[in-house]
């Protein structure tokens, strides 16, 4: 008798109890609905998204922490690292820099701000300030000094990375040079402590779906969908604009890695799904490092890439920034000649690496850029208020596609990249091994304690790095046994026979 099929009703409640981009999918668009019926009901709906942040927040320095220093000292090379570091602000360079370029000509060839005709002082300066917070870009001196700890814990109450990621090549450093017999216990106690931060993420990710459902329902409530109208042909471009940049991405990463970006798309889609929804990369950047690391990047590489790439790759700003400058100067009548163009470039590309964190940090950077150009008025930045949260789903998909090519192309570049294990986990083979410190992934996946996603419980246990041993997994409680002590073993059970 063939197994009864379970019915449409039954398949699609266990798609959504167990699938976190079903539950999200369907949280993002009861949350365009709710903010178009019930607006007023929606905007107090916010702090269900910044919750679910903050929550996220809590765990991002020390997990930043565990990551790099067990990365360095299991790497057991400290040059190593610091290749690493340069050739990761070398792409960043390279890839933020195109961001900017194609911006400047793709606001040239469109011109999105012509024909608006926009007087300037009818614009209401006082509203960039009242989003700015009266805040400013800091200076480059003030930037290195920022990033440098003042003390060890305040830079994890503050949650700056940058500070965190300095104190953890320093931890990591001196584990490397007074060797594990100096301090047998300290790197075994990160490990665990890593494993107890992916745990908790495991469980906030829980939440996910209420934080997309809250912060989507906020939007629509508090803008509406009339600003896409009004804006229309600046929106169309910039979106146009970041998707030849992931075109790019594709190509460079199919070069450098031979990988797919259209796969990497598919593997984290539910990453990228709550990162849209919550209008916000750091949301999920625990778990896209934990991705990255089953795909085969090593630890030092993640844990040192990804988060400087936070504060130093903001390519979907840099893309929105160029645009943005070109749109107000067009709407106000300026006409900016090359010259004041290729000042655009460069300015955007230090103001740019200090947007990190910083609340209205994109009206910052152009207010900072009009005020260096001295042909467009300050306040016409005003002009983009309307539309400015419309562009964060732009920002936070080519933010993220960005920093994670960065990471694999830089992996690839040191030899730090399992490019086998790579194509496997891009294809959707489980390629999660116990020092992942992903306890919790059979969980999220509706499976029983102990057996893994595919369903062959220790089966990857008499695995190495090269694959495949030949050797069978232990039982529990029995060592694992070396080629030739089981050679040893079943010598004299033949003779035995």
């Amino acid at each position: 008798m063939p197994p009864s099929v379970p019915s449409l009703p039954r398949r699609v409640a266990r798609t959504l109890r167990t699938s976190l981009f079903a539950q999200v999918t369907c949280a993002l668009v009861l949350g365009i609905v709710v903010g178009k019926l019930w607006p007023d009901t929606a905007t107090a709906l916010q702090p269900l998204g910044d919750g679910f942040t903050r929550l996220i927040k809590t765990v991002i320095s020390p997990l930043v922490f565990c990551v790099v220093v067990v990365g360095i000292a299991k790497a057991g090379d400290l040059k190593a690292f610091g290749r690493i570091g340069v050739k990761a602000l070398i792409w960043f360079e390279i890839a933020s820099t195109a961001a900017l370029v194609i911006g400047l000509v793709s606001a040239n060839v469109v011109g999105p701000g012509r024909g608006m005709n926009v007087d300037p002082s009818s614009l209401d300066a006082a509203a960039v300030e009242e989003t700015t917070g009266g805040g400013h870009l800091p200076t480059t001196t003030e930037f290195v000094l920022d990033a440098l700890p003042q003390s060890f814990l305040g830079a994890f109450a503050e949650n700056e990375l940058l500070q965190v990621l300095i104190l953890a090549c320093l931890v990591g450093a001196a584990l490397l040079h007074l060797g594990h017999t100096k301090v047998p216990k300290i790197l075994p106690a990160i490990e665990q402590a890593q494993d107890i931060i992916f745990a908790v993420v495991g469980f906030i990710m829980r939440l996910a779906p209420l934080a997309v459902f809250g912060a989507m329902a906020h939007l629509v409530g508090n803008y509406g969908l009339g600003v896409m109208r009004t804006y229309a042909k600046l929106i169309v471009l910039c979106y146009l604009a970041a998707a030849l940049f992931v075109v790019l991405l594709a190509v460079a990463l199919k070069l450098v890695t031979g990988l797919s970006l259209w796969k990497f798309l598919r593997y984290i889609r539910e990453e990228m799904l709550l990162a849209l929804g919550t209008a916000s990369t750091e949301s999920v950047m625990p778990r896209v490092m934990q991705q990255l690391r089953r795909a085969g990047a090593r630890d030092d590489a993640v844990g040192l890439v990804l988060p400087t790439g936070y504060s130093f790759n903001l390519d979907g700003a840099s893309l929105y920034l160029s645009i943005g400058t070109l749109f107000v100067a067009q709407a106000v009548g300026v006409d900016l000649s090359l010259g004041q163009q290729i000042t655009v470039v460069l300015v955007l590309m230090l103001t740019s690496k200090g947007m990190a964190g910083i609340p209205g940090s994109a009206f910052l950077a152009l207010s900072a850029t009009a005020s260096s150009l001295g042909a467009i008025p300050a306040g016409a930045v005003a002009l983009l208020l309307g539309v400015d949260r419309i562009m964060d789903s732009m920002r936070v998909v080519t933010n993220l596609l960005g920093n994670c090519v960065a990471v694999f192309a830089v992996s690839r570049w040191e030899g730090a990249l399992d490019t086998d294990r790579a194509r496997r986990a891009l294809d959707g083979e489980d390629t999660s091994t116990p020092d992942d410190g992903e306890k919790g992934v059979g969980a999220e996946k509706g499976l029983a304690p102990g057996e893994d996603a595919g369903g062959e419980e220790g089966a990857s246990a008499g695995r190495g790095p090269g694959g495949e041993t030949g050797i069978e997994a232990p039982a529990p409680g029995i060592p694992a046994q070396k080629p030739k002590e089981l050679e040893q073993l079943k010598e004299p059970a033949s003779e035995a026979g």
